[in-house]
């Protein structure tokens, strides 16, 4: 009887060990595969009168799986786009402590400020042009983006995935795209693009520190690091 009972617990034990395996091999090759860097090829000719950056709210779409009113379903998308913007500041001001851009990031409160004094809001933002927005706010360039998200990511929260969500590669929190326009041509110089999962960091400020780190030696304005 006792063997009997014991067979199947083995058997169990073994699918298992063979799911975990599995996920062990399909993560690393997922994260390989889920993250993208483009730079222009003229990129240094374009930016090299660029003395000033802004950084833009960026543009949020976030699905969490409930019924919530329109204004509601705004104010949760403006606030994780503003949340991004925000990490990003800080994100660069931390860095300039231990490496050298060639560049300055103006204020983001600053840059909300010129943006409404002109009518310019969260909601109506991507019907202006990319010079338009430079001439508001007296830059040579912008960053923007993108951010699509299945959880709250501003507020810290996650989702639980169970181990079959780990073997089918279901454990995303959702994807985001950073990106660098010129001011004069409105051309893109700069893309990064990456999946968001729980490995990614647990809030807004740890996402954008684990994702500008990998793309540090990518960023087109840093310079040396500093002693």
């Amino acid at each position: 009887m006792e063997i009997t009972l014991f067979i199947p617990m083995i058997k169990k034990t073994r699918i298992i060990i063979s799911l975990l395996s599995l996920v062990c091999i399909l993560l690393p090759n997922s994260g390989k595969a889920q993250k993208n860097i483009y730079e222009n090829p003229d990129f240094s000719n374009i930016s090299k009168s660029h003395e000033r950056i802004a950084i833009l709210p960026f543009k949020a779409t976030v699905n969490l799986g409930q019924s919530i009113t329109k204004e509601d379903q705004q104010e949760l998308e403006a606030s994780e786009g503003i949340a991004v913007q925000n990490a990003l500041e800080t994100y660069f001001l931390k860095a300039q402590k231990r490496k050298r851009y060639k560049v300055s990031f103006q204020n983001t409160k600053d840059t909300n400020a010129y943006l409404n004094k002109k009518g310019i809001s969260y909601d109506n933002l991507d019907i202006y042009t990319t010079s338009e927005l430079c001439d508001v706010l007296k830059v040579d360039a912008i960053i923007s983006g993108s951010i699509n998200l299945n959880v709250q990511l501003s507020k810290g929260r996650s989702k639980e995935f169970k181990l079959i969500d780990y073997v089918t590669g279901n454990t995303k929190y959702g994807r985001i795209g950073i990106k660098v326009s010129d001011a004069t041509t409105g051309k893109l110089i700069w893309k990064y693009e990456k999946e968001i999962d729980r490995k990614t960091g647990k809030n807004t400020q740890e996402l954008i520190e684990s994702m500008m780190r990998q793309a540090s030696r990518k960023f087109p304005y840093e310079l040396e690091s500093l002693p």
